[in-house]
């Protein structure tokens, strides 16, 4: 997923986002919370945009919100 979010940063028209990598497993309560979700993507107030793969449009529908 990280490399499909670097790829999206690339795009033209795709505003600038900050990318921070958790370690799930090395906090208990992000381990109990996501357990087989990972990798997660979530946003600054822990809502989670996807799972497993990257959801682009949820993703680009996401960033759009901030213009």
């Amino acid at each position: 997923m990280l490399a499909a979010l670097e790829a999206l940063r690339s795009e033209p028209g795709v505003p600038p986002f900050d990318i921070e990598v958790v370690d799930v497993d090395a906090d208990p309560a992000l381990e109990a919370k996501y357990d087989e979700l990972v990798p997660v993507l979530a946003d600054e107030e822990g809502g989670e945009l996807c799972y497993y793969f990257l959801d682009a449009a949820k993703v680009r529908e996401y960033l759009g919100s901030f213009k």
